[in-house]
């Protein structure tokens, strides 16, 4: 008998806790119980200020199956999902959003493909019905993932995914900050199965992923897994040498032969100015490399549990050295 985790992170998405679950136990369970094999449903609750936390717990009294995480603080939906990546416990772990924007049938259905001996899947959007803007931002971001990074990223990405234990060990001993979870597992490997679906509109709530969280996820992810940003400063170095040299020959000989004028104001403020922005500029790009090297010789936990609810004696945050 094997045994699946399913891990949903929640933040700010109370209403659709009851729903999510009822959901869960209508379309997804049978499924386990069909095959044989047990099950445990992990809700991260990554500091929601509503009460999600109090629905959580409701339900956890009426299921044993289902076991509640409490973070101390907001860390984000990465680091929520990493959070129960560390307490899994089971042979197939899924991934799921608690919006109720993909169907039920999907899970079921790479669940199924785990069962053939599968030990990746990834649940790629065909379609959405985010709105224009979200839909555009989205699709812009894969579109400069499989450009820059990885060229085998879906066109339509994925947040939803199952993987065997063995690659969730990986995961978790890779430890990585500050990065991507979906990019890890794509670098990993192990030949990875797309199943493609229709992401529907969501029904109830509103979306807490903001522009600048969507900001700091393309950041993390370029910085994480592509050697561009150092190219690029690399490349615009060089081109400024040659540019320098032929400047510099164009203004000997323009001396020797008495050509200088006395102006030149505003050429030359042009050229300092752009310079300087540039020097500015590949600056910050440095300073987002020292910072994030910074922060992983810190090794920091990338979460703190504050309540654990269902795991026993597992002591808050373990696996998080």
């Amino acid at each position: 008998m094997s045994k699946v985790s399913v891990l949903v992170s929640i933040y700010k998405n109370e209403a659709n806790i009851l729903p999510f679950y009822e959901d869960f136990m209508a379309n997804i369970v049978p499924a386990f119980k069909e095959a044989g094999d047990d099950y445990e449903l992990i809700m991260i609750n990554d500091d929601s200020p509503d009460n999600s936390w109090q629905v959580m717990k409701e339900l956890a009294k009426k299921d044993d199956h289902i076991k509640l995480l409490r973070l101390s603080r907001n860390f984000g939906a990465i680091s929520a999902t990493f959070t129960g990546l560390n307490y899994a416990t089971g042979d197939c772990i899924t991934v799921k959003a608690c919006d109720l924007q993909e169907p039920a049938e999907l899970t079921v259905r790479m669940y199924h493909e785990w069962k053939k001996g599968e030990k990746v899947l990834f649940a790629v959007r065909e379609a959405r019905s985010d709105g224009f803007i979200n839909d555009f931002f989205s699709n812009t971001y894969y579109f400069i993932m499989r450009k820059l990074i990885i060229h085998s990223m879906p066109k339509g990405g994925f947040d939803i995914y199952t993987i065997d234990k063995q690659v969730k060990d990986q995961i978790v001993a890779m430890n990585d900050k500050n990065s991507n979870i979906a990019l890890q597992l794509m670098w990993l490997g192990f030949h990875p199965k797309k199943l493609y679906y229709e992401r529907k509109a969501r029904e109830i709530g509103k979306s807490s992923w903001t522009l600048a969280k969507k900001i700091k996820l393309f950041t993390d992810s370029i910085l994480a897994f592509s050697y561009v940003p150092i190219r690029f400063m690399t490349g615009t170095g060089v081109l400024f040498l040659l540019f320098s040299i032929l400047w510099s020959l164009n203004i000997l000989w323009a001396r020797f032969h008495n050509l200088i004028p006395v102006q030149g104001y505003t050429s030359l403020l042009v050229v300092l100015l752009f310079s300087s922005g540039l020097i500015m500029f590949t600056l910050g790009i440095l300073g987002e490399y020292i910072w994030r090297t910074m922060e992983a010789a810190r090794n920091r936990p990338q979460f703190v549990v504050r309540d654990a609810v269902g795991f026993g004696e597992k002591s808050l945050g373990e696996g998080v050295q």
